[in-house]
C-alpha cells in the first residue's frame, strides 16, 4: 500500500489519508515535537510550505512524544503552540508512535526507506523527514540534523515539482 493511502487521523481527530490531505501534491512528512532542541526547524518547514505550497507541495507534521517526552501536550495545546509560536499552516496529524511495537503503519512503511548513507530503520529523533512524490513513492529520507532549507532538501523538493 502506498504511504499516501494509509489511514491516518488529523490533529483534530478526523480520519483521512495523506492523499486526501495533500491532494495532487508532493509531501514532506516530518515527525515534530514542541519541546525539542530542533523545534526551531518549524520556521524552515513553514517557509517551505510558503515557498512551494502553491506549486504542488505540502508539509505534513506528525507530532510524536517518543523522544524524551518532548511532545507532551494535548491536541489543542500542540495546535495552539504551532500556530502561535511558528505560524504553522500546514496539516498536522494526531500524536503518533513512529518506532517500536506501536509504530503507526505509515511509519512502518516510511522507515523502510534508506537515508543518503543507505541506512533504513528506526526514526533517530524528532524532525526526521520523508519526501513523497505525488504518487506516494518515498524519494528521500533526511535525518533530524538536516534542516528544512538544506540544499539537498530544496533540490529534492524542486525535483518533485519539475523545477
Amino acid at each position: 500500500m502506498s504511504p499516501r493511502e494509509i489511514p491516518v487521523r488529523t490533529l483534530a481527530d478526523v480520519p483521512t489519508t495523506l492523499a486526501e490531505l495533500a491532494g495532487d501534491k508532493s509531501v514532506l512528512v516530518v515527525n515534530v515535537a514542541s519541546r525539542c532542541g530542533l523545534t526551531p526547524q518549524y520556521t524552515g518547514l513553514v517557509r517551505l510550505q510558503q515557498e512551494y505550497g502553491e506549486r504542488g507541495f505540502t508539509v505534513v507534521g506528525v507530532p510524536c512524544n517518543q523522544f524524551m517526552g518532548q511532545e507532551p501536550g494535548s491536541a489543542e495545546e500542540i495546535q495552539e503552540f504551532c500556530a502561535t509560536t511558528y505560524g504553522v499552516d500546514f496539516p498536522l496529524l494526531e500524536k503518533t508512535e513512529v518506532n517500536g511495537d506501536d509504530r503507526h503503519p505509515l511509519y512502518t512503511e516510511l522507515t523502510g526507506t534508506p537515508d543518503a548513507d543507505g541506512e533504513a530503520g528506526d526514526i533517530q529523533w524528532n524532525f526526521e523527514k520523508f519526501l513523497l512524490d505525488r504518487d506516494g513513492t518515498v524519494l528521500a529520507r533526511f535525518r533530524p540534523g538536516t534542516v528544512p532549507d538544506d540544499p539537498a532538501v530544496i533540490q529534492a523538493i524542486e525535483k518533485t515539482l519539475g523545477a
